[in-house]
Parts: structure tokens; C-alpha cells; sequence
């Protein structure tokens, strides 16, 4: 008869890991990591804010809680970041000014990281699990984009290939591969790609948003990401780009519960919160594989505000 081997509990109580490695050995596979529990949002008009708050996804009906704030206020800047940490850089008032968030201590002021190549406002970012690349920005545009390099932070970001077109006002949402920049000003419809493999060749054009606006935000997962909101005149809209089929125009999903512009986004691989927007406090959730319905209004940010950035990780 088979004897099964000694547990690895002192208690001698078989664990769900001990039968996992009777059945399987040790090359049993690893568990996946845990997706983005939260969001934080800074910054932002009219003040401006040096206000930061986190959105709790697993608790998103309450109130967004307010955590260490951003070294100074400051607004129309855009954020990025990993599992652990988010970069915010740039915004009005000629900010090159990039700050760390540690999630994990959330309630100390932001750390001072090394610049941006150059002051600027409106740009937009996407990164992945070592690097942020931040393009566009400053009124009428720019087609700059820098990457910051997490781990040595310190220096000043490296500028890489840029944008096809010059721009500010604009969204950005990407994978661990790629990263989408969409719209801006003046009401373009331009999507740009970036390649982070390549990052020194100037950004492709892909299909376009559905329709041309500035002032979104955008949220996305490993295949697809969501740019909604936007002006002139306000949007709802909700532009879905599906990253496998990127030449195609991105399809219309269902909307925001209302129109508005300059709000911020953040999300995991399943949902996206879309925060704020001119002179609202609101969020709304934009559930991924049920994208036709009209976004649900969930717990509101802890104060009214617009133009503001967010990146999301593990809290």
C-alpha cells in the first residue's frame, strides 16, 4: 500500500500546499500575482491640489480616503506605475517635477524623483513593470516623450522616439508591451503606439478614436484599453481599443453616466475607475467584459476637482 509522506506541518495536518506537492512534485506552477487592489489620484484644478486619494477597489461605494499628499499642488499632469509604486510628472506652472507614491506608505508626502527632460503640462503616460514613458504635452503641443526608468529614478528621464504628431491634452493607456496614446488637442482622434522594445522610433499611427476630443482619460488591461470622457463639447463617450486589431477605429462602448472632461483613471484587469472631471467628485466603474452598459457610479473622491493623474497597484 502507498504511504503518503510526512505533511510540513508541525501540527502534522495535511495543507492544501502538501497534497498540491504529493500530486504534482515541486514543479507544481506558481500562483498568479494578484491583479491592482487600489488607485490613487492627485493633483488637480482649481486650486490647484496637492491632494492625493485612494480608491479601495474591493470597497468603492465609500468615499475615496485621503492619503500623503504631492510635494506642492499642481495640475494637468500625468501619472504611471508598477505593483508598488506610482510616478507622477509634469503639470502647469512649468513642472519637469516628478514624485513617487509608495503604496505601501501611502500616508507619507511623495518623494522628489529625478525630472522630466523638460517642464511641461497636459502630457500623458503608460508604463509597465520597469518603465513609464510620458509623451506629449505643453499648450499647443509637443510630440517629446521621456521614459523613466524605475529603478534608477533618480536621473532625469531619457528622451526616446517621439509621438507622430504634436499634442497635449491627451490620454494614454498600454500593456507590458506597448502603449496607446489617444487624442488631444485641437479635437484630434490620432492614436499613436508606442513599442517599449523600440522606443527610440517615432510612435505608429494606428486607427483612430471614433470621434476627436481632448481632456480623457484612459484605463486598460493586457488586451484592450477604454478612453472615455473628453471635450469640446463634453463627452460620455466611451472608445474601446482592442490592442490585437489596433488599425481598425476604436468601438464605441457604453458611456459615462455623464459628460465630462479632465477626469483621471486607473483600474486592474478586470474594471477601470474613471475619477472626477470639471467640477465633480464622481466616479464611475467601467466593468470590462460587460462594456456596453452605461458606466456604474461608485464612492465619490474626497473633493471636487479636474485635471488631475492616477496610477494603480497593490495597496
Amino acid at each position: 500500500m502507498a504511504q503518503f509522506p510526512s505533511t510540513s506541518s508541525a501540527s502534522g495536518i495535511w495543507s492544501l500546499t502538501d497534497v498540491r506537492n504529493s500530486l504534482m512534485g515541486s514543479n507544481w506552477p506558481a500562483m498568479p500575482s494578484p491583479g491592482n487592489t487600489a488607485a490613487w489620484f492627485a493633483g488637480g484644478n482649481p486650486a490647484p491640489f496637492s491632494t492625493v486619494d485612494r480608491i479601495t477597489f474591493a470597497t468603492d461605494t465609500a468615499t475615496a480616503t485621503t492619503r500623503g499628499p504631492l510635494s506642492s499642488g499642481r495640475t494637468y499632469l500625468a501619472a504611471a506605475g508598477n505593483t508598488t509604486d506610482g510616478w507622477f510628472g509634469g503639470g502647469t506652472g512649468a513642472f519637469s517635477t516628478v514624485e513617487r507614491i509608495t503604496y505601501a506608505s501611502d500616508t507619507a508626502a511623495t518623494s522628489t524623483r529625478g525630472p522630466l527632460s523638460l517642464a511641461r503640462q497636459g502630457l500623458a503616460a503608460a508604463g509597465n513593470s520597469t518603465d513609464a514613458w510620458f509623451g506629449g504635452g505643453t499648450y499647443p503641443g509637443m510630440s517629446t516623450v521621456d521614459r523613466i526608468t524605475y529603478a534608477t529614478d533618480t536621473a532625469t528621464a531619457s528622451a526616446r522616439g517621439p509621438l507622430s504628431l504634436a499634442r497635449t491634452s491627451i490620454a494614454a493607456a498600454g500593456n507590458s508591451d506597448y502603449g496607446w496614446w489617444g487624442g488631444g488637442y485641437a479635437m484630434y482622434s490620432t492614436v499613436d503606439r508606442i513599442t517599449y522594445a523600440t522606443d527610440t522610433a517615432t510612435a505608429s499611427v494606428r486607427g483612430p478614436l471614433g470621434v476627436g476630443r481632448r481632456g480623457m482619460s484612459a484605463a486598460g488591461n493586457s488586451t484592450d484599453g477604454w478612453f472615455a470622457g473628453g471635450h469640446y463639447p463634453d463627452f460620455s463617450t466611451v472608445s474601446r481599443i482592442t490592442y490585437a486589431t489596433d488599425t481598425a477605429t476604436a468601438s464605441t462602448r457604453g458611456p459615462l453616466s455623464l459628460a465630462r472632461a479632465g477626469s483621471a483613471a486607473g483600474g486592474n484587469s478586470t474594471d477601470g475607475w474613471f475619477a472626477a472631471g470639471y467640477i465633480y467628485s464622481i466616479v464611475e466603474r467601467i466593468t470590462y467584459a460587460t462594456d456596453t452598459t452605461t458606466a456604474s457610479v461608485r464612492g465619490p473622491l474626497s473633493l471636487a476637482r479636474y485635471q488631475l493623474a492616477a496610477a494603480a497597484g497593490v495597496q
